[in-house]
């Protein structure tokens, strides 16, 4: 049996690499104990969030939204098994691509986003890092945030995260990149317009707080 690799720790959980997974290659995320928590409340917390994300990577899936495949769920043990994505993040690839692949890219990553918030999901961190590109097609991962909401300010939420990690990270390219991106959303979401308002609005309020 090969050994896991730690590929990515985060605040909530950790992302392991299995090799050989039942003769696949496969990612685990793994929630670990929270130590400031009574253990119950813990164990508790770690299940309720495990069965939310791979019910809601399900239900992505259900609206055409590309996401991992699931092998496996251990409620109990906080575990999902995943398929293991071929690719690289967007975050990576787009100053290596031209402006017409780049546009057809966040056409796509729109389309795909609009699909997602027609299923009254929201990503809770819709970025160009947790969107991977290879073999023709994006997929969307980590849902460790996702929440199952039709609300606009949790839509315009995650339309302001996608626009703040494009200036932040792809500033040369930031218009070129939403004006696609916006296409392909309004293309598959009928009440896309409320969701971009709500997005200048949160937009706006930030630049407010800085300020302060």
């Amino acid at each position: 049996m090969e050994e896991l690799t730690l590929i990515a720790k985060g605040a909530e959980a950790d992302i392991l690499l299995d090799p050989d997974w039942n003769g696949v290659k496969a990612i685990i995320k793994r929630r670990g104990e929270k130590r400031y928590r009574i253990p119950e409340l813990d164990a508790a917390i770690r299940r309720s969030r495990t069965v939310r994300e791979a019910s809601i990577i399900h239900r992505a899936k259900e609206a055409g939204v590309p996401t991992p495949l699931i092998y496996g769920v251990d409620p109990d043990g906080a575990r999902i098994v995943m398929e293991y994505v071929e690719g690289e993040k967007v975050r990576d690839v787009v100053d290596r691509i031209g402006p017409r692949e780049r546009a057809r890219l966040f056409k796509e990553i729109g389309m795909k986003a609009g699909l997602l918030h027609g299923a009254g999901i929201a990503h809770g961190d819709l970025t160009t890092s947790n969107i991977i590109s290879g073999g023709g097609r994006v997929v969307f991962i980590d849902f460790g945030l996702a929440e199952m909401s039709e609300d606009v300010e949790s839509r315009g939420v995650d339309l302001n995260l996608m626009y703040r990690m494009l200036m932040s990270t792809h500033y040369e390219h930031t218009e070129e990149l939403f004006v696609a991106f916006k296409a392909g959303y309004e293309e598959t979401l009928g009440e896309a317009r409320e969701a971009l308002d709500r997005m200048d609005e949160i937009s706006k309020r930030g630049r407010y707080v800085e300020r302060e």
